[in-house]
């Protein structure tokens, strides 16, 4: 499996749970996230082999796992027993993007999910957390880059005791909305005509999305876990409303995107396991407009733009 899509329902206007998985089906897709233990997706997903990373919620429950050990049993009895193995969860998020003094509850939270997931015979299931990309800095060249706050570190070597990956949100486009004067483009959304040399290694990137997961690469190496993987957990461009959101380059991004993952990136040749966000638009997202405009599929279940999945 190397590219799946995240299936974000903040809105009031998206088809019933079991044709979203007839959707994913029809289309090839192999790989699903959603963002909380939604009965209704997950009883949908029961024998479709669709690999799952499924986040446990917001930062309230978070903080609930991460204050004692009965508090994930319960979580892990309530959302995940009934389910597996006819669903394949793969991954649980503890956490998306978390900030400030919550970040403070993402170990202890992983830590007792491990616990409690080995406790009722699950241990398959991978517990990790999903990351902003700005939890990395000095972040150009690659080489460079080094994660901004120490609690990544415990995570980091957490994960490499464990097997788990990383999940990181890359998000290109938002690197380019703020720095248009020094970064092209095409070298933002896969299209050819811009080559970047890592000065520290010479290695040569030919798009801003290797360079990101790099930089993430090289910050796992220097908090003393290079063994573990990245996954990306998000990754994609809006099509409407606002700088550079365009049909043209969310189709140029996404297609890009799923065309490239295969190879993986300068530093780590090979499948990267990656996730477009996401599979609609979603009508009440919060925030800047573009927000709306990330889906690769209108709610009616028409694409938003033509894109080939394999």
């Amino acid at each position: 499996m190397t590219i799946g899509v995240c299936y974000g329902v903040v809105a009031n206007n998206l088809p019933p749970a079991n044709d979203v998985v007839q959707l994913y089906k029809s289309k090839g897709l192999t790989g699903m996230r959603i963002y909380f233990a939604d009965a209704k997706a997950l009883s949908a997903l029961r024998g479709s082999g669709i690999a799952l990373i499924l986040d446990v919620g917001g930062n309230d429950v978070l903080a609930s796992l991460a204050a004692n050990a009965s508090n994930a049993a319960n979580w892990v009895r309530d959302n995940v027993r009934p389910y597996y193995p006819a669903v394949n969860i793969k991954y649980i998020a503890a956490g998306n993007e978390v900030l400030g003094g919550d970040t403070r509850n993402i170990v202890p939270a992983m830590r007792n999910l491990i616990s409690a997931l080995a406790g009722a015979g699950l241990g398959a299931i991978k517990v990790s957390t999903s990351i902003r990309f700005d939890a990395v800095t000095n972040s150009f060249p690659p080489s460079n880059g080094v994660f901004a706050q120490a609690y990544m570190t415990d995570v980091a070597r957490l994960l490499a005791s464990t097997g788990a990956p990383l999940l990181t949100n890359v998000y290109p486009y938002f690197a380019y909305k703020d720095n248009p004067r020094d970064i092209q483009l095409n070298y933002a959304t896969f299209r050819p005509g811009t080559t970047v040399r890592d000065q520290n290694n010479g290695l040569t990137y030919t798009c801003l999305f290797d360079a990101m997961v790099d930089a993430v690469v090289a910050a796992l190496e220097r908090a003393g876990a290079p063994g573990v993987r990245v996954v990306v957990s998000e990754s994609g461009w809006p099509s409407a409303s606002g700088f550079a959101a365009t049909a043209d380059n969310a189709r140029a991004y996404n297609q890009g995107l799923i065309d490239h993952v295969g190879g993986g990136t300068p530093k780590r040749p090979g499948l990267l396991e990656t996730y477009i966000f996401a599979m609609f638009n979603e009508n009440f997202k919060t925030g800047e407009l573009i927000q709306k405009h990330f889906g690769l599929f209108n709610p009616d279940k028409s694409p938003a733009y033509p894109i080939r999945f394999q």
